[in-house]
């Protein structure tokens, strides 16, 4: 990959950081324009809660900031000579089931957005979508949900949650805007999910009543990612975010994705990895999978040699069942392997 020789994002960073008092300045001076309300908690607010939820909110946001990995780290530290509260203040409002954390953080990640728009530069950068997933290992196997899944990065099964996370990206800062947590079953009917009957007796379990957010949450961990991931595009435009791209890996690119983008109203497009498996493509009347397709480019000399990267790649248009999509190979060389992307933009 060529190296970008754009210093504009080195030298904002720079003058963020010219000194201690300026950046944690404008730290708070973020957190305190949020303006969050009680209202938006979803809660009513109890006769004995001595504390705002919006400030116990914002003060879980600094956590980070002085090196606090949990409620129950923080009385060791010297945010405690600083605030008062106890952990279980903390606890009480993170596990509070009818809280909609997902429509609290649209909240907070759009005024974010639009803060940044603001203050920053007008540049016609794509907006993107980025979509990816991720391992959570574990060690502890009385975790609610807790389960075994395959690590693609380490190729074995390990003790684990799959993450899924969706950011939004306006081609200088990076929001995060929504996450779920997934398991896998596995082929093996007499251990779902990678753990035996007696194990899965002793992890950690709560009623919930079945109208709430935190039930909602829990129900994700079944379902599939390429349809969850569905879920969080159709949420994010719901709630108002627009963009150019959605950038995946080969992992999600599927014609249920592009079938998905390509039926928006909103001119977007997608560009993701995909595999160079037996998806078939029709080209020129021909139904080919893609190494049959490289092969047929190949013989058409089509097939050509970047003089600035060095790569060799191709391109044709084919359609993937009944919709139309641009597909592009490239290598590093003549003995690499092709890396198949597939894009709606042609």
């Amino acid at each position: 990959m060529m190296r970008s020789k754009d210093t504009t994002i080195l030298s904002e960073i720079n003058n963020f950081f010219t000194s201690s008092e300026k950046s944690i300045e404008t730290v708070f001076s973020t957190l305190c324009s949020l303006k969050l309300s009680e209202s938006q908690f979803f809660i009513k607010e109890e006769q004995n809660n001595v504390y705002k939820n919006t400030d116990k909110l914002l003060i879980l946001l600094l956590f980070p900031l002085f090196k606090i990995k949990s409620g129950y780290d923080r009385p060791t530290l010297a945010l405690y000579s600083i605030i008062s509260y106890g952990k279980d203040v903390f606890y009480r409002l993170l596990n509070h089931p009818t809280i909609n954390w997902c429509s609290l953080h649209y909240v907070i990640s759009k005024k974010l957005i639009t803060q940044v728009a603001t203050k920053t530069d007008q540049n016609n950068a794509p907006r993107c979508l980025i979509i990816d997933d991720t391992d959570l290992p574990k060690t502890g196997r009385c975790i609610e949900l807790i389960g075994k899944i395959y690590s693609h990065v380490s190729h074995r099964s390990i003790l684990a949650l799959k993450g899924l996370f969706m950011a939004y990206h306006d081609g200088k800062s990076l929001f995060a805007l929504d996450f779920s947590l997934h398991g896998e079953q596995g082929k093996n009917k007499k251990k779902p999910y990678g753990i035996s009957p007696s194990q899965s007796k002793k992890r950690y379990s709560k009623q919930r009543a079945k109208e709430s957010f935190g039930k909602q949450r829990t129900q994700e961990y079944t379902v599939s990612k390429i349809k969850q991931m569905i879920v969080m595009i159709r949420t994010a435009l719901a709630q108002g975010i627009r963009f150019d791209y959605l950038l995946v890996d080969s992992w999600f690119t599927c014609f249920e994705l592009i079938n998905f983008i390509t039926t928006r109203r909103i001119k977007c497009h997608l560009l993701g990895m995909i595999k160079m498996g037996n998806t078939k493509y029709v080209y020129q009347g021909k139904t080919l999978s893609a190494r049959q397709l490289v092969d047929t480019l190949r013989r058409s000399k089509k097939v050509k040699r970047s003089k600035t990267t060095g790569f060799y790649y191709c391109e044709a248009l084919v359609f993937m069942q009944n919709v139309e999509v641009k597909t592009s190979f490239s290598k590093t060389s003549k003995r690499a392997k092709w890396h198949h992307r597939c894009s709606t933009m042609f």
